[in-house]
C-alpha cells in the first residue's frame, strides 16, 4: 500500500475536503507536467502501512499534459463521466496505488493473467528533501481497471514522499475492495504482492473503502458506488 489517491475538481476544493472531512490541512505536494496534473499529500502511515499517504489529486488549469496526441492522463481523470460526479458530490476517493520493487516484473505477473496494467513511465519532481524519481505504470486509455480497485504499481527511487511529511494524526488501519469478480482481482493483488495489504469481498457493485483513525475519531472514505466492469 502506497497511497490513496482522492479526485478533486480542483485543489482548493479538495484541501477544503481535506480540512472539513479529516480535521487536516494536506502538506504542499507538487506539479506533474507529464500529466498536466498537481497535488497535495497527507501522512497517514501506521503500523499496517508504515509508508502510506493520501493523494488529493486534480487537472492543473495552469498546464497542459505532455501525453502524446490520444493519451489520457493517469487514474481516470479525463473520464467525463467521473468528473461529473466528482463535480457534483464533491472530492472523493477513487483509487489506490501499490508500492513494487520491480514495477517491470510485477507487470508481466499481470499479463499473465491477461491484466494490461499499462506502460511503465519515468517520472519526477524537485522537493526539499530531494529529487522524488518514480515509474508508474499508465495505459494510454487512463484507465484504473476494475473500477479502480486494482491498483496502479509505482517503484519509487531513493526518495519516498513519507520521508519529508510529518505526521498529520491521520492513520490508514485498512483498506478493503469489493468487486464482482472478486476471485481476479484476488489473484491479481497475489501476483504483484499486495494481497496482505487489503481485503478482498465480492460485491456486485464496486467499492474502495478506507479506514482511518483521525483527530476527530474512526473514519471512513468510500468511493462511489459503480456498475462492475467486465474482466480488464
Amino acid at each position: 500500500m502506497d497511497h490513496l489517491v482522492v479526485l478533486a475538481a480542483d485543489l482548493a476544493s479538495g484541501v477544503a475536503w481535506c480540512e472539513r472531512t479529516l480535521g487536516v490541512t494536506p502538506a504542499a505536494g507538487g506539479e506533474h507536467p507529464l500529466m498536466g496534473t498537481h497535488n497535495r499529500i497527507l501522512n497517514i502511515s501506521s503500523p499496517a502501512h508504515p509508508r502510506a499517504y493520501l493523494e488529493v489529486i486534480a487537472i492543473n488549469p495552469g498546464a497542459s499534459s505532455a501525453r502524446p496526441t490520444g493519451a489520457r492522463r493517469w487514474f481516470d481523470m479525463d473520464d467525463a463521466a467521473l468528473q461529473a460526479q466528482v463535480a457534483a458530490h464533491g472530492p472523493q476517493l477513487i483509487h489506490w496505488v501499490a508500492s513494487v520493487p520491480d514495477v517491470a516484473g510485477r507487470c508481466a505477473a499481470l499479463a499473465a493473467l491477461d491484466i494490461d496494467r499499462g506502460t511503465v513511465l519515468t517520472a519526477s519532481r524537485p522537493t526539499p528533501s530531494g529529487l522524488l524519481q518514480w515509474q508508474i505504470t499508465v495505459r494510454d486509455d487512463g484507465l484504473r481497471l476494475m473500477d479502480g480497485c486494482l491498483p496502479t504499481l509505482i517503484q519509487w527511487g531513493a526518495v519516498h514522499p513519507c520521508d519529508s511529511l510529518p505526521a498529520s494524526g491521520v492513520q490508514l488501519r485498512q483498506l478493503t475492495l469489493q468487486h464482482l469478480q472478486a476471485a481476479t482481482l484476488r489473484a491479481a493483488c497475489d501476483a504483484i504482492g499486495v494481497a496482505g495489504c487489503v481485503g478482498v469481498s465480492a460485491s456486485g457493485t464496486a467499492r474502495l473503502t478506507a479506514q482511518l483513525a483521525t483527530p476527530r475519531g474512526p473514519l471512513t472514505l468510500a468511493s462511489f458506488f459503480t456498475e462492475t466492469q467486465s474482466a480488464p
